[in-house]
Protein backbone atom coordinates (compact mmCIF):
# COMPACT_ATOMS: atom_id res chain seq x y z
CA UNK A 1 0.00 0.00 0.00
CA UNK A 2 1.27 3.28 -0.36
CA UNK A 3 1.13 6.71 1.55
CA UNK A 4 -2.73 7.52 -0.15
CA UNK A 5 -4.04 4.59 0.63
CA UNK A 6 -3.07 4.66 4.05
CA UNK A 7 -4.10 7.80 4.81
CA UNK A 8 -7.80 6.81 2.93
CA UNK A 9 -7.78 3.44 5.35
CA UNK A 10 -7.03 5.50 8.26
CA UNK A 11 -9.59 7.77 7.49
CA UNK A 12 -12.68 4.75 7.05
CA UNK A 13 -11.10 3.59 10.74
CA UNK A 14 -11.29 7.08 12.47
CA UNK A 15 -15.06 7.69 10.65
CA UNK A 16 -16.50 4.41 12.14
CA UNK A 17 -14.67 4.66 15.42
CA UNK A 18 -16.29 8.61 15.81
CA UNK A 19 -19.54 7.75 15.04
CA UNK A 20 -19.97 4.57 17.03
CA UNK A 21 -18.68 6.29 19.87
CA UNK A 22 -21.57 8.87 19.63
CA UNK A 23 -24.57 6.05 18.47
CA UNK A 24 -23.76 3.32 21.20
CA UNK A 25 -24.61 6.32 23.74
CA UNK A 26 -28.10 6.12 22.56
CA UNK A 27 -30.26 4.37 24.49
CA UNK A 28 -32.50 2.94 21.88
CA UNK A 29 -29.82 2.15 19.76
CA UNK A 30 -28.70 -1.79 19.37
CA UNK A 31 -25.33 -1.78 21.12
CA UNK A 32 -21.89 -3.51 19.65
CA UNK A 33 -19.72 -6.16 20.53
CA UNK A 34 -16.31 -5.26 21.17
CA UNK A 35 -14.86 -6.52 24.58
CA UNK A 36 -17.44 -9.09 25.29
CA UNK A 37 -19.66 -10.99 22.84
CA UNK A 38 -23.73 -11.08 23.84
CA UNK A 39 -25.96 -12.78 22.17
CA UNK A 40 -29.39 -10.27 22.92
CA UNK A 41 -27.36 -7.95 21.17
CA UNK A 42 -27.04 -9.88 17.72
CA UNK A 43 -30.69 -10.88 18.11
CA UNK A 44 -31.80 -6.74 18.46
CA UNK A 45 -29.44 -5.89 15.42
CA UNK A 46 -31.01 -9.04 13.58
CA UNK A 47 -34.48 -7.19 14.49
CA UNK A 48 -33.75 -4.22 13.66
CA UNK A 49 -32.55 -5.29 10.15
CA UNK A 50 -35.78 -7.64 9.52
CA UNK A 51 -37.82 -4.16 10.31
CA UNK A 52 -35.73 -1.02 9.59
CA UNK A 53 -36.34 2.21 10.38
CA UNK A 54 -35.42 5.66 10.24
CA UNK A 55 -32.44 4.85 13.09
CA UNK A 56 -31.15 2.08 10.63
CA UNK A 57 -27.91 4.05 10.11
CA UNK A 58 -27.38 4.79 14.05
CA UNK A 59 -27.67 1.07 14.49
CA UNK A 60 -25.66 0.04 12.12
CA UNK A 61 -22.60 2.10 12.68
CA UNK A 62 -23.25 1.71 16.70
CA UNK A 63 -22.84 -1.87 16.03
CA UNK A 64 -19.98 -2.44 13.83
CA UNK A 65 -18.24 1.08 14.12
CA UNK A 66 -15.63 -0.18 16.54
CA UNK A 67 -14.01 -2.63 13.68
CA UNK A 68 -12.38 0.56 12.88
CA UNK A 69 -10.18 0.13 16.10
CA UNK A 70 -8.61 -3.65 14.08
CA UNK A 71 -8.12 -1.40 10.68
CA UNK A 72 -5.78 1.13 12.95
CA UNK A 73 -4.12 -1.66 14.47
CA UNK A 74 -3.30 -3.37 10.88
CA UNK A 75 -2.38 0.35 9.68
CA UNK A 76 0.35 0.54 12.94
CA UNK A 77 1.66 -2.74 12.46
CA UNK A 78 2.09 -2.00 8.68
CA UNK A 79 3.67 1.10 10.09
CA UNK A 80 6.03 -0.55 12.11
CA UNK A 81 7.34 -2.55 9.35
CA UNK A 82 8.10 0.17 6.74
CA UNK A 83 10.02 2.30 9.20
CA UNK A 84 12.09 -0.19 11.00
CA UNK A 85 12.47 -3.70 8.65
CA UNK A 86 12.09 -2.35 5.43
CA UNK A 87 14.78 0.36 5.54
CA UNK A 88 17.30 -1.85 6.95
CA UNK A 89 18.80 0.70 9.01
CA UNK A 90 20.38 0.08 12.69
CA UNK A 91 17.06 -0.55 14.86
CA UNK A 92 16.95 1.66 18.32
CA UNK A 93 17.54 -0.32 21.57
CA UNK A 94 14.27 -1.34 23.48
CA UNK A 95 14.41 1.40 26.09
CA UNK A 96 14.67 4.32 23.56
CA UNK A 97 12.35 2.78 21.01
CA UNK A 98 9.55 2.33 23.44
CA UNK A 99 10.59 5.50 25.05
CA UNK A 100 10.06 7.69 21.50
CA UNK A 101 6.91 5.81 21.05
CA UNK A 102 5.62 6.44 24.36
CA UNK A 103 6.12 10.16 23.83
CA UNK A 104 4.46 9.91 20.43
CA UNK A 105 1.05 8.73 22.09
CA UNK A 106 0.93 11.32 25.22
CA UNK A 107 1.67 13.93 23.00
CA UNK A 108 -1.39 13.30 21.74
CA UNK A 109 -3.27 11.97 24.64
CA UNK A 110 -2.50 14.50 26.67
CA UNK A 111 -3.30 17.24 24.51
CA UNK A 112 -7.10 15.93 24.55
CA UNK A 113 -7.43 14.83 28.01
CA UNK A 114 -6.59 17.88 29.61
CA UNK A 115 -9.34 19.54 27.82
CA UNK A 116 -11.47 16.80 28.27
CA UNK A 117 -11.18 16.75 31.91
CA UNK A 118 -12.19 20.51 31.74
CA UNK A 119 -15.30 20.43 29.92
CA UNK A 120 -16.19 17.44 31.85
CA UNK A 121 -15.90 19.28 34.64
CA UNK A 122 -18.47 22.14 33.69
CA UNK A 123 -20.60 19.87 32.49
CA UNK A 124 -23.40 17.22 33.82
CA UNK A 125 -22.42 13.98 34.84
CA UNK A 126 -19.07 14.47 35.83
CA UNK A 127 -16.49 12.22 36.07
CA UNK A 128 -15.21 11.77 39.83
CA UNK A 129 -11.47 10.64 39.18
CA UNK A 130 -9.49 9.12 41.44
CA UNK A 131 -5.44 9.88 42.04
CA UNK A 132 -5.04 6.20 40.33
CA UNK A 133 -7.08 6.68 37.58
CA UNK A 134 -5.44 9.90 36.45
CA UNK A 135 -1.48 8.82 37.20
CA UNK A 136 -2.77 5.74 35.27
CA UNK A 137 -3.97 7.34 32.08
CA UNK A 138 -0.56 9.70 32.18
CA UNK A 139 1.67 6.76 32.42
CA UNK A 140 -0.69 4.71 29.81
CA UNK A 141 -1.59 1.77 32.21
CA UNK A 142 -4.88 2.05 32.99
CA UNK A 143 -5.88 -0.81 30.85
CA UNK A 144 -4.34 -2.87 33.35
CA UNK A 145 -6.66 -1.77 36.58
CA UNK A 146 -9.43 -3.85 37.12
CA UNK A 147 -12.42 -3.48 36.16
CA UNK A 148 -11.61 -1.11 33.12
CA UNK A 149 -14.78 -0.21 31.56
CA UNK A 150 -15.47 1.82 35.21
CA UNK A 151 -11.76 2.86 35.30
CA UNK A 152 -10.91 4.75 31.91
CA UNK A 153 -12.39 7.97 31.55
CA UNK A 154 -12.88 8.80 28.89
CA UNK A 155 -13.63 5.68 27.66
CA UNK A 156 -11.31 6.04 23.86
CA UNK A 157 -8.81 6.48 25.68
CA UNK A 158 -8.10 2.81 26.33
CA UNK A 159 -6.53 2.65 22.79
CA UNK A 160 -3.61 4.96 23.74
CA UNK A 161 -2.56 1.70 26.86
CA UNK A 162 -3.38 -0.84 24.30
CA UNK A 163 -0.95 0.90 21.21
CA UNK A 164 1.66 1.15 24.28
CA UNK A 165 1.68 -2.48 24.90
CA UNK A 166 1.89 -3.16 20.93
CA UNK A 167 4.87 -1.38 20.54
CA UNK A 168 6.33 -3.02 23.40
CA UNK A 169 5.67 -6.79 22.09
CA UNK A 170 6.54 -5.56 18.43
CA UNK A 171 9.95 -4.70 19.71
CA UNK A 172 10.76 -7.10 22.21
CA UNK A 173 9.37 -10.12 20.00
CA UNK A 174 8.21 -8.60 16.85
CA UNK A 175 10.46 -6.89 15.04
CA UNK A 176 12.75 -8.66 12.61
CA UNK A 177 11.87 -11.70 13.42
CA UNK A 178 10.46 -14.97 11.52
CA UNK A 179 6.60 -15.02 10.38
CA UNK A 180 6.63 -18.09 12.83
CA UNK A 181 6.67 -15.73 15.66
CA UNK A 182 3.93 -13.65 14.57
CA UNK A 183 1.62 -16.37 13.77
CA UNK A 184 2.45 -18.21 16.79
CA UNK A 185 2.02 -15.10 19.04
CA UNK A 186 -1.73 -14.33 17.04
CA UNK A 187 -2.43 -17.97 17.66
CA UNK A 188 -1.74 -17.98 21.57
CA UNK A 189 -3.47 -15.04 21.99
CA UNK A 190 -6.88 -15.76 19.79
CA UNK A 191 -6.20 -19.45 21.30
CA UNK A 192 -6.65 -18.34 25.22
CA UNK A 193 -9.77 -16.36 24.18
CA UNK A 194 -11.47 -18.65 22.42
CA UNK A 195 -11.07 -20.74 26.25
CA UNK A 196 -12.89 -17.47 27.92
CA UNK A 197 -16.41 -17.08 28.93
CA UNK A 198 -17.67 -15.21 25.88
CA UNK A 199 -19.70 -12.26 27.72
CA UNK A 200 -17.54 -12.56 31.33
CA UNK A 201 -15.40 -10.16 33.22
CA UNK A 202 -12.22 -12.29 32.26
CA UNK A 203 -12.81 -11.80 28.28
CA UNK A 204 -13.42 -7.94 28.98
CA UNK A 205 -10.53 -7.85 30.74
CA UNK A 206 -8.40 -9.76 28.20
CA UNK A 207 -9.17 -7.09 25.25
CA UNK A 208 -8.68 -4.92 26.77
CA UNK A 209 -5.08 -5.48 26.39
CA UNK A 210 -2.49 -6.58 23.59
CA UNK A 211 -3.64 -9.83 23.84
CA UNK A 212 -7.04 -8.69 22.33
CA UNK A 213 -5.36 -7.06 19.59
CA UNK A 214 -3.02 -9.31 18.62
CA UNK A 215 -4.85 -10.59 15.71
CA UNK A 216 -5.17 -7.29 13.58
CA UNK A 217 -1.36 -5.97 14.23
CA UNK A 218 -0.31 -9.39 13.57
CA UNK A 219 -2.03 -9.53 10.05
CA UNK A 220 -0.46 -6.00 9.68
CA UNK A 221 2.73 -6.87 10.25
CA UNK A 222 2.89 -10.11 7.68
CA UNK A 223 0.88 -7.97 4.67
CA UNK A 224 4.13 -5.35 4.91
CA UNK A 225 6.30 -8.13 5.05
CA UNK A 226 3.97 -10.61 2.36
CA UNK A 227 1.36 -8.50 1.18
CA UNK A 228 2.28 -8.64 -2.57
CA UNK A 229 3.66 -12.01 -2.64
CA UNK A 230 -0.17 -13.10 -1.17
CA UNK A 231 -1.91 -10.88 -3.66
CA UNK A 232 0.07 -12.27 -6.57
CA UNK A 233 -0.65 -16.02 -5.63
CA UNK A 234 -4.02 -15.61 -4.30
CA UNK A 235 -5.46 -12.81 -7.31
CA UNK A 236 -9.49 -11.84 -8.09
CA UNK A 237 -10.49 -8.60 -8.53
CA UNK A 238 -10.43 -6.31 -5.48
CA UNK A 239 -14.36 -5.06 -5.90
CA UNK A 240 -14.66 -8.92 -4.93
CA UNK A 241 -12.87 -9.24 -2.16
CA UNK A 242 -14.23 -6.07 -0.91
CA UNK A 243 -17.97 -7.54 -1.15
CA UNK A 244 -17.22 -11.13 0.01
CA UNK A 245 -14.95 -9.90 2.76
CA UNK A 246 -17.71 -7.74 3.91
CA UNK A 247 -20.30 -10.06 3.90
CA UNK A 248 -17.62 -12.03 6.18
CA UNK A 249 -17.65 -9.46 8.85
CA UNK A 250 -21.83 -9.47 9.27
CA UNK A 251 -21.80 -13.14 8.91
CA UNK A 252 -18.82 -13.79 11.63
CA UNK A 253 -20.27 -11.57 13.90
CA UNK A 254 -23.51 -13.94 14.65
CA UNK A 255 -21.50 -16.14 16.33
CA UNK A 256 -19.44 -16.34 19.63
CA UNK A 257 -16.53 -18.64 18.25
CA UNK A 258 -16.74 -16.89 14.84
CA UNK A 259 -16.78 -13.28 16.34
CA UNK A 260 -13.00 -13.75 17.38
CA UNK A 261 -11.98 -14.28 14.23
CA UNK A 262 -14.16 -11.15 12.31
CA UNK A 263 -11.39 -8.36 12.76
CA UNK A 264 -9.33 -10.44 9.52
CA UNK A 265 -12.86 -9.63 7.54
CA UNK A 266 -12.35 -6.50 8.32
CA UNK A 267 -8.65 -5.72 7.33
CA UNK A 268 -9.23 -7.75 4.44
CA UNK A 269 -12.43 -5.99 3.34
CA UNK A 270 -10.90 -2.33 4.37
CA UNK A 271 -7.37 -2.92 2.66
CA UNK A 272 -9.50 -4.31 -0.72
CA UNK A 273 -11.91 -1.26 -0.30
CA UNK A 274 -9.81 1.34 -0.48
CA UNK A 275 -8.03 -0.32 -3.06
CA UNK A 276 -11.06 -0.79 -5.04
CA UNK A 277 -11.93 3.13 -4.33
CA UNK A 278 -8.57 4.27 -5.41
CA UNK A 279 -8.43 2.33 -8.51
CA UNK A 280 -11.43 4.38 -10.22
CA UNK A 281 -11.89 8.03 -11.23
CA UNK A 282 -15.12 8.53 -10.17
CA UNK A 283 -14.67 8.35 -6.73
CA UNK A 284 -11.82 10.38 -6.46
CA UNK A 285 -14.01 13.78 -4.81
CA UNK A 286 -14.65 10.56 -1.76
CA UNK A 287 -11.02 9.52 -2.06
CA UNK A 288 -9.67 12.99 -1.07
CA UNK A 289 -11.94 13.99 1.46
CA UNK A 290 -11.31 10.48 3.54
CA UNK A 291 -7.48 11.26 2.85
CA UNK A 292 -8.10 14.36 4.55
CA UNK A 293 -9.48 12.57 7.43
CA UNK A 294 -6.97 10.01 7.50
CA UNK A 295 -4.78 13.29 8.24
CA UNK A 296 -6.95 14.28 10.66
CA UNK A 297 -7.28 11.02 12.33
CA UNK A 298 -5.31 11.59 15.34
CA UNK A 299 -6.40 14.64 16.14
CA UNK A 300 -9.98 13.95 15.99
CA UNK A 301 -9.38 10.54 17.59
CA UNK A 302 -8.27 12.55 20.80
CA UNK A 303 -11.09 15.32 21.17
CA UNK A 304 -14.26 13.46 19.53
CA UNK A 305 -14.62 12.54 23.70
CA UNK A 306 -14.74 16.47 24.23
CA UNK A 307 -17.49 17.12 21.53
CA UNK A 308 -19.42 14.04 22.56
CA UNK A 309 -20.26 14.94 26.11
CA UNK A 310 -21.50 18.13 24.90
CA UNK A 311 -23.48 17.47 22.21
CA UNK A 312 -24.86 14.10 23.39
CA UNK A 313 -27.79 15.91 25.50
CA UNK A 314 -29.16 17.04 22.19
CA UNK A 315 -29.98 13.53 20.91
CA UNK A 316 -30.62 12.07 24.12
CA UNK A 317 -33.88 15.01 24.31
CA UNK A 318 -35.13 13.61 21.02
CA UNK A 319 -33.41 15.50 18.19
CA UNK A 320 -31.03 12.28 17.17
CA UNK A 321 -30.07 13.51 14.32
CA UNK A 322 -29.24 16.94 14.56
CA UNK A 323 -27.20 16.50 17.45
CA UNK A 324 -25.40 13.92 15.53
CA UNK A 325 -24.95 16.50 12.78
CA UNK A 326 -23.63 19.12 14.98
CA UNK A 327 -20.95 16.72 17.00
CA UNK A 328 -19.97 15.65 13.64
CA UNK A 329 -19.38 19.48 12.49
CA UNK A 330 -17.43 20.36 16.08
CA UNK A 331 -15.56 17.21 16.13
CA UNK A 332 -14.40 17.63 12.16
CA UNK A 333 -13.44 21.73 13.15
CA UNK A 334 -11.89 21.37 16.42
CA UNK A 335 -9.70 18.33 15.15
CA UNK A 336 -8.27 20.75 12.29
CA UNK A 337 -7.03 22.89 15.39
CA UNK A 338 -6.53 20.22 17.35
CA UNK A 339 -3.78 18.69 15.08
CA UNK A 340 -2.58 22.60 14.62
CA UNK A 341 -1.78 22.87 18.62
CA UNK A 342 -0.40 19.23 18.63
CA UNK A 343 1.87 20.58 15.18
CA UNK A 344 3.54 23.09 17.84
CA UNK A 345 4.72 20.54 20.23
CA UNK A 346 8.48 19.31 19.56
CA UNK A 347 8.47 15.77 18.19
CA UNK A 348 10.42 13.17 20.10
CA UNK A 349 13.76 12.30 19.06
CA UNK A 350 13.83 8.71 17.75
Amino acid sequence: MNYRTCEVLRGVAIIGIFLHNYCHWLGPIVKENEYTYSQHHVDVLQQVLAAPDGQLPLHLVSFFGHYGVPLFLFLSAYGLVCKYERSGGPLPGTWRFVRYHFLKLFKMMVVGFVSFTVIDAITPGRWHYTVTQVVAQMAMVNNLLPDPDRQIWPGPYWFFGLMLQLYIVYRVALCRRSWRVTVIGMAVCVGIQLLLDCDGDAINRYRYNFMGGMLPFGLGLLYARYGERWRGRIGGSVWLWTVVSTVAVYVLSLHPVAWTFAPIAVCVAGVSGVKALTSVSWAGGLTSALQWMGDISAALFVCHPILRKVFIPISRQGDVYTGLLLYIIASVCVAWLFREVMKKIPNPRP
